[in-house]
Parts: C-alpha cells; structure tokens; sequence
C-alpha cells in the first residue's frame, strides 16, 4: 500500500515541527515569558503572529494509512498511543496550544481543559471513583463540588467523609481510619482526597504536605490527592511541589480573568491525566475554540492582573481592618491562627485578592452594604477586572443547609469581596461609603 508516512514506524505526528525554546543559556524561562509563544508555531498557520481561532468539527487524514493508524493506535491495536488531531470532541490546535501554556504555570507533565471549572472536577472524579469508593474531602467545598459529591456521586455508590480544612495530622489520621472502614464494608477503595485551598468562601487553608504524607502512611500512591487552585492559581500557590497529584481550575475565574468566559481545567502526571482524558473524549466537555483562544490572551497578562489585584487587596483590607464596623477578615495576609499562618508560609507566594469580609450584624447589615456599592459590582465569581461582592449564606451557598454553613463558618454577616484591577484609593472610598449604610 502506498503510503507517504511509514504506518509501521512512524506515528501520525503532531502538528508542531518547530522545536519549543523553553531555556536560554541552560536558564529556564519564566512562564510570564513563555505565554507569549509556547506550544505554537506561525508557520502552521500562514505566519500569523497569534493563532488563530480553529472552528473546525474535523481534521483531514494525510492518507487512508494514516487515518486508519491513528484508530489502530486510538483502538489499542497498535502501541504508542494516537498522535495528531481527528475530531474536535477529543481536541483541536487553540485547546492544545492552551493545555500546554497551563501545564507549565503549575510545572506539570500535562494538562487538560474543559468547558467549565465544575465539567473538570466532575470528570475527574468519575475517573477515579467507581461504586463502593469513599471520597475524603476537606470543607468547606464550592457549593456545587460538595452537592456534585454528596447527591450525584451518591446516586452510583460513593460515599464521602470531610474533614475540616485547618485540620491537624492527628485529626486527618482518624478520617483516613474511618474511610478506610466505609470502603471496606462497602467492598471499594479511598479513591481520591480532594482538597480546596483555600476554602470557598473562608479561606481557610489546607496543609497539602500533610495530607501527603498521611496518604503515603496509611493508603498506596494510587489514591490520588487533587485540589481546586481557583482562588490563588496560577500564581500564589503551586499544589503540585507540595504534595498533589492534580490541580483544578475554574479557569473563568483568574484565568481568564475579564468575566467574559467560563472554562476549567486540570493538570498533572501523565499517569493521572490519562484516565481523565479517556473520559472526556467519550463524554466531551472540552472547551471550545473560541474559550481557548480566549484563555490563550488571557494568560499573556494573567501576572500583571493578579499582582494588581493582590497589591489593591492588601491596601483595601489594612482598611477595612480599622473600620469600626467590621468584625473580621478572612485575608490570608492578616491571619492570627498559628496553624494557619504555617500553611501560608510554607505553600502560599502571595495572600490573593479575594476574601471574606464579616460585617457587624447579620444579613440585612451585608445587604445594606452591597446595595450601596457604587464601584464594586453585586455578582458571584471572582478574579475579573472589576471588583465583586456577594453574600454567600444566601447566594452561591444557600442550598448548603444552615447548620452545615454554620459549622464551615458562612455566617449571614459574611461578604465575599474579589478585588479587581481598579485604582486602589477609590476602592477604598467605595467601601467606606457604602459601609456608612451599616
């Protein structure tokens, strides 16, 4: 059969030719410098300085050979694994471009995105869990992660157990006890430790090396610990050089960053990749062409907005710590918590832009306050442009029931404040404006 790349030896390559340039002078680059360029080649495109926006369903075969190859290697017939791109379910040139900038903010082997950051988190889990298994996590979770858990997880057998997020060696040994012995009357495995840190909406941190080093006493390293990085990723906290194996993202939130995308993401080892990646190209839930061309601007200015944000955070909370009508911070850069403080040191580059803001009295106070905001916009998410405020216990919580919030600590007096990239002063007198509406 006549065939112009050898269908024995020779792959069905991806399309990137030219060789990535990823160290001058044996110095590694920074990401900041590789978001400009990394995983993309004019060449392939006309010459065009930025890759352009691939809406396409399809991909063409070279050659018969190649496109049945590619299915033997797809099938398993043929070792090596499916190189190259044949439908849009599974990839295309923006997503893979976009997947190998992401993978290098937090130095991982690979990394995979999704339509949004709860399509990621929902396929990952279902991965790794099958009827039977237990899912420890810490709490408090993004409401819809702790429901996608506890209602639809549930549905097909897994149980999970929580613990809280400050906890302290001694006290994540006993959950991993009794998760052992729910998957043993239940005939699974402890199938994932999913963490968030900091916590949604409190901040409260996790100790990754911890969990680490318990997973390693008391399971095999084929439990995996994956953790949401949304409120400080890419650039304040790098899960993975503490101790997890994956790393999630809404990616619609710091990310992208301008509140006008929703995407997500994951990324890791190959090892734990792989089976994430078989399920999203049977179910789909990749981002589309556009998102990803989207997110691949984005990530060009993901440092200087974050750093902004971070620097205007820090002055509006040492304002908000003296106003007489606040009753509290949950700022990373402010914590009293000795526990806390020690997590912070040892995983965290940076105290973010987004916390919590506990007003003196209750729900009718925070409302108040967030119907006088002039600047500050009243919306859920976080890490756009613009600053946003929300009130938790009775917006993006309220399905969490009561008792539960009072126990992670949503309080009604609690507002989750994002700083955005605004001039810091006037931030500040909008805050102190609308909290003479108190």
């Amino acid at each position: 059969m006549t065939d112009a790349v050898d269908s024995v030896e020779t792959p069905t390559p991806r399309r990137k030719p030219k060789p990535e340039i990823t160290e001058i002078g044996g110095r590694k680059m920074k990401p900041s410098t590789l978001m400009m360029g990394h995983g993309y080649d004019p060449a392939l495109s006309e010459g065009s300085l930025k890759a352009p926006i691939f809406l396409t369903s399809t991909f063409a075969f070279e050659s018969a050979a190649a496109g049945k190859r590619h299915f033997e290697r797809i099938t398993g017939m043929r070792e090596g694994g499916a190189e190259g791109l044949v439908y849009s379910r599974f990839n295309g040139p923006n997503q893979e471009i976009l997947e190998d900038r992401l993978a290098i903010w937090d130095d991982a082997e690979d990394a995979l995105c999704f339509s949004s950051g709860m399509t990621a988190i929902c396929v990952m889990m279902m991965a790794f869990c099958s009827a039977g298994d237990v899912i420890v996590h810490s709490g408090p979770l993004y409401a819809a992660t702790e429901g996608f858990v506890a209602k639809i997880l549930a549905k097909y057998g897994v149980t999970y157990i929580d613990f809280p997020a400050g906890a302290t060696r001694e006290e994540f040994d006993e959950v991993l006890t009794k998760a052992k012995a729910m998957a043993d009357e239940s005939g699974g495995k402890i199938a994932m430790i999913y963490l968030e840190s900091p916590g949604n909406p409190t901040n409260a941190l996790v100790d990754i090396e911890m969990v680490r080093d318990a997973r390693d006493a008391h399971l095999t390293p084929e439990c995996p610990i994956a953790i949401d990085n949304t409120f400080l990723g890419p650039l304040w906290q790098r899960p993975l050089e503490h101790g997890a194996d994956l790393v999630c993202y809404s990616l619609t939130k710091y990310v992208g960053g301008h509140s006008d995308l929703v995407a997500g993401s994951v990324a890791g080892a190959e090892k734990w990749i792989n089976p994430v990646r078989m399920i999203r190209n049977t179910m789909g839930g990749i981002a589309d062409p556009n998102t990803a061309w989207m997110l691949l601007r984005s990530l060009e200015t993901v440092e200087l907005r974050m750093q902004r944000a971070g620097e205007n955070a820090e002055k509006v909370c040492d304002f908000l710590s003296k106003h007489p009508k606040v009753d509290g911070l949950g700022y990373l850069g402010m914590l009293k918590d000795d526990r806390q403080k020690d997590i912070y040191a040892r995983h965290c580059l940076g105290a973010g832009s987004t916390f919590s803001l506990f007003i003196k009295g209750g729900e009718e106070e925070c409302f108040r306050f967030l119907d006088a905001l002039k600047v500050a916009k009243l919306a859920v998410s976080l890490g756009g442009t613009e600053t946003l405020a929300s009130h938790p216990a009775s917006m993006t919580h309220l399905s969490v029931a009561h008792a539960r919030r009072q126990q992670l600590g949503i309080s009604d007096s609690l507002v989750r404040i994002s700083i955005g990239i605004e001039d810091a002063e006037d931030l500040i007198a909008d805050f102190d404006q609308a909290l003479e509406a108190v």
